[in-house]
């Protein structure tokens, strides 16, 4: 009987450390980032690629955004808190104007949960007239 308990140890020892290779194995061998494509002005007639790129962290009761904008032209962004509480007060920021490779924080915060928040885009500058002169 003591046999088969050093026996099933060292099994389970054995299955958990091939588990470990095979996903040590499964996470190198994960595909490189793809290389980035240059970009180009949109088509006449198309949306020109526009918005920063934002994510938010919840913790407890405080709400942070973190926006970035990789393209030329202006967004104006603002967080949006949503309290779980109904007698908590749901927030919304003042708008901040993230300028091409720029960087912002906007920060929330209910008084207790934080139910949800999100982050809204408007262009802060009019979108660029297409060019009318011809040849």
């Amino acid at each position: 009987m003591h046999v088969t308990r050093h026996g099933f140890g060292a099994f389970a020892s054995v299955a958990v450390l091939l588990t470990g290779v095979a996903l040590a194995t499964e996470v190198r061998a994960a595909p490189a980032p793809a290389e980035e494509v240059p970009l180009a002005a949109p088509a006449p007639g198309e949306p020109e690629n526009f918005g920063a790129s934002c994510r938010t962290d919840i913790e407890g009761s405080r709400v942070t955004a973190h926006c970035q904008n990789p393209y030329p032209r202006t967004d104006r962004v603002r967080l949006h808190v949503e309290c779980e509480r109904w007698w908590d007060l749901d927030t919304d920021s003042a708008p901040v104007d993230v300028g091409p490779a720029d960087y912002a924080q906007l920060t929330g915060r209910c008084w207790k949960e934080v139910r949800a928040a999100w982050i809204t885009h408007q262009p802060a500058d009019p979108e660029p007239a297409p060019d009318s002169s011809g040849p």
